[in-house]
């Protein structure tokens, strides 16, 4: 009796300490919710930065406002992303909060891959992240990783994509109508 308590004892402790992960409820040409898995071993001070702005409800109404076909969706640009706001300046903005260190990992960027869009400075991530549609092993070591679609990549898949210079999305654009932390 004692080594099967012993055994679950240190069952539980091997066990993650929490697994944290986002709902995304997404309207426009794509319709549905995208489920994310949140990688907080490999970069847990960007985990962190994600799941309090989807608790703050800081990236509901956020468009996706860079689609490039064959490659990303970007969103979550919690200053000009808005719907209903000047799209030329989505994707320039952030939280009010600074800007975050790189947390590079031995990951690699497949299809369904979640990580951190950042300016040249590879510690400049803030708020904003993208979806990968492929394979992206050109961007390993170069962006943070930080989880990876569950469910719903049919939704990423519908995205509606965009036309404009870089990827950027022209005209109606699809949104997180909601994002939320599930354990």
């Amino acid at each position: 009796m004692r080594s099967l308590l012993l055994s679950g004892i240190f069952a539980a402790l091997a066990a993650p300490a929490w697994a944290m992960g986002l709902s995304i409820t997404v309207d426009g040409e794509a319709q549905g919710t995208i489920l994310i898995d949140l990688f907080e071993d490999v970069a847990p001070q960007h985990v962190e930065r994600i799941t309090a702005l989807a608790n703050e409800g800081a990236y509901d109404g956020v468009v996706f406002h860079r689609v490039i076909d064959g490659f990303m969706a970007q969103t979550g640009d919690v200053e000009f992303g808005r719907l209903g706001g000047d799209m030329r300046r989505a994707g320039t903005g952030a939280s009010d909060l600074p800007n975050l260190p790189a947390e590079f990992s031995d990951r690699t960027f497949d299809r369904g891959i979640v990580g951190m869009a950042r300016a040249a400075d590879p510690d400049s991530a803030n708020s904003q992240f993208f979806i990968m549609f492929a394979p992206g092993p050109f961007l390993d070591g170069q962006y943070t990783i930080v989880g990876e679609v569950t469910e719903g990549m049919d939704v990423v898949d519908a995205i509606k994509r965009g036309t404009g210079g870089n990827g950027a999305v022209t005209g109606q654009p699809d949104v997180m109508e909601t994002v939320a932390v599930v354990e």
